[in-house]
């Protein structure tokens, strides 16, 4: 097949070789006539440019390499899909590499040594395709600093991070706090949290917000209504019974995921509790089983699509030399179903 270049369609629509090059790049203005009589010998010959050879004389590929630790994960998706967003509107290209992580190391985050060579040959891989820059997304929020070396290529962490690196993360504390609020607007002042593991980011902080909501609102603190779980369904399960069983039981329970709040659904139903009219859950991160149980789940949705968007936006700022302040932390969303009602004392 005879490869078809810039001289071959000069000579077809009867132009210079540089006018072709102004066609094709818009560096300049060309005469109506002549642009269309090029297009159209483009079109015919089926003419394609060479992203390669143009990225060598612009030095620029306008392609970021992305790396998801898994995209099985429920956070992954929605991130990806922000950072396309972004990525569309400004001409950039994405190469995603998923590093499979749950499947290679289940729940054993903190041990980077069983990952760290994925990780590095996955920044390696898209150094060499000439990206300007690379996203990473974590399946769970910790520190990943020293797991990967990008070679001063402009990096940016979103659902983990890395000091003296750009992280974007969301408002853990604050959306505790807000879920805290909403259920001290309905009535509830005897508010019971199961948590996550306590070595966990975003546990501790959803803690922090559970604690400074209950000092604000001048709510009784009691030790008995802090559970720890493993963010399983079945801690939350047995967790949830423990708090049924106290001779004084909350009203409410603040649950750190959506999954350990379905296990404490199914224990109030055993202990002959309905929910919400003797117990009212929330749960977090809207994950899209929450809507379907019932009753469906009052839940904190996690601002993902805004992370994947504020995080393609950083890592273009600093590819294009950007100044502009983009670690923003976006705030999560309470979304109302039928799991919260008044404290059933309230409605005697």
């Amino acid at each position: 097949m005879e490869k078809i270049g810039i001289k071959e369609i000069a000579l077809r629509a009867n132009v210079s070789t540089a006018t072709v090059s102004y066609v094709l790049n818009g560096t300049r203005n060309v005469r109506p006539k002549t642009k269309e009589r090029v297009l159209k010998v483009i079109e015919e010959l089926n003419y394609r440019p060479n992203d390669i050879a143009k990225s060598l004389k612009s030095k620029r590929t306008n392609t970021i390499g992305v790396i998801a630790e898994d995209v099985t994960v429920f956070n992954v998706p929605e991130i990806i899909d922000g950072i396309n967003e972004y990525a569309e509107k400004n001409d950039m290209h994405i190469l995603l590499t998923n590093l499979r992580l749950q499947k290679r190391v289940g729940y054993d985050y903190a041990n980077t040594d069983h990952y760290q060579k994925h990780a590095q040959d996955a920044v390696s891989n898209l150094l060499s395709k000439q990206v300007e820059g690379i996203i990473y997304i974590g399946i769970h929020p910790r520190d990943l600093t020293g797991l990967i070396n990008t070679y001063n290529k402009p990096i940016v962490y979103t659902y983990c991070y890395a000091q003296n690196e750009c992280s974007i993360q969301y408002n853990d504390e604050q959306a505790s706090y807000d879920a805290i609020e909403y259920l001290v607007s309905k009535g509830h002042s005897r508010i019971a949290i199961i948590s996550g593991l306590m070595d966990s980011i975003p546990s501790r902080l959803r803690f922090n917000g559970y604690y400074k909501a209950l000092t604000e609102f001048q709510l009784p603190f009691d030790p008995q209504f802090i559970k720890v779980g493993d963010w399983g369904l079945n801690s939350g399960y047995h967790l949830a019974a423990e708090l049924l069983k106290l001779q004084e039981p909350p009203t409410a329970i603040l649950i750190m995921n959506d999954l350990m709040a379905a296990g404490a659904l199914r224990a109030a139903s055993e202990q002959g509790m309905v929910v919400p009219t003797d117990l009212s859950i929330v749960g977090f991160d809207n994950r899209e089983f929450s809507a379907y149980l019932s009753p469906g789940i009052t839940t904190m949705d996690l601002p993902l699509h805004d992370m994947g968007i504020l995080a393609m936006k950083a890592l273009y700022n600093r590819i294009s030399g950007t100044n502009e302040k983009t670690e923003e932390t976006p705030l999560c969303k309470l979304i109302e179903r039928e799991s919260v009602a008044g404290p059933r004392a309230a409605l005697k």
